[in-house]
């Protein structure tokens, strides 16, 4: 097990407050909150952003860059977009110093209202050719003509609502990750349409993006009318949690 280390003198950071230190090599955002001395990995787990200069309200750290919450005494994951928990570690007063001890391990994972949520295998899924795979693990099968009904804006968002973000299991659409979709007419198959979605993610560095934009154009060409796919990344406006429908909101717990 690794050694306290002392990072602060007792008394010197503001009550609340944060500041950053390094232990053993790593980056810890030390919080002192009601009296009382916390330590997380100074990383938010959606998109690796810092936590010891985010907004502290009583034991909650938010994000400063998509607004993620996680509680300060254990790391848990609070809201989204973060679903896995940060890792916290040992701290005392001791000798008029504060002193962190590091712990191995991670936090546990999902959001504190919710049912722990599976962490994604290491790297892409590469889809077979024949059958390709959803995000969540079932094959994405091409829709019939009559099942998937007549093309139009409409069929195609209710064709991306099989699409799911592989961390936390809600569709793209109930997410507000779709920002537009077009039609126009294909110029090399008559009678077949040509497909654009404007699509956003939920931070620049988002590690599920190239499994989402390919089970995107996987199931939107399955449909019988359409000629071809183009997903476009689209980051303005930034995504944040507000652009959530109600029943995503619900899927995760969030009221």
């Amino acid at each position: 097990m690794a050694d306290f280390v002392r990072v602060a003198t007792a008394g010197e950071l503001p009550d609340p407050g944060s500041t950053v230190v390094e232990v053993d090599g790593e980056l810890i955002a030390l919080f002192h909150v009601e009296g009382a001395y916390y330590a997380l990995d100074d990383v938010c787990t959606h998109d690796g952003g810092p936590l010891g200069s985010g907004e502290i309200v009583g034991h909650k750290v938010a994000c400063s860059r998509h607004g993620a919450k996680f509680d300060i005494r254990t790391g848990a994951a609070l809201s989204m977009p973060a679903v896995r928990a940060t890792r916290a570690h040992d701290v005392k007063v001791e000798d008029g110093g504060v002193w962190v001890r590091l712990r191995s391990g991670h936090g546990v994972d999902g959001p504190v209202a919710q049912s722990p949520v599976a962490k994604p295998a290491t790297g892409f899924p590469i889809a077979p050719p024949a059958a390709a795979l959803s995000s969540t693990g079932g094959a994405v099968t091409a829709p019939s003509a009559t099942a998937a009904g007549a093309l139009c804006e409409d069929s195609v968002r209710e064709l991306l609502k099989q699409v799911k973000d592989p961390e936390l299991f809600v569709n793209i659409v109930d997410l507000g990750l779709i920002y537009g979709v077009t039609l126009t007419p294909s110029t090399e198959t008559p009678g077949k349409q040509q497909v654009s979605v404007d699509m956003t993610m939920t931070s620049p560095a988002c590690p599920a993006g190239p499994q989402l934009i390919g089970d995107t154009k996987r199931t939107v060409a399955a449909h019988p009318e359409v000629a071809g796919v183009e997903v476009r990344i689209v980051m303005e406006p930034p995504w944040t949690p507000d652009r959530m429908t109600d029943d995503a909101r619900d899927q995760l717990g969030i009221f």
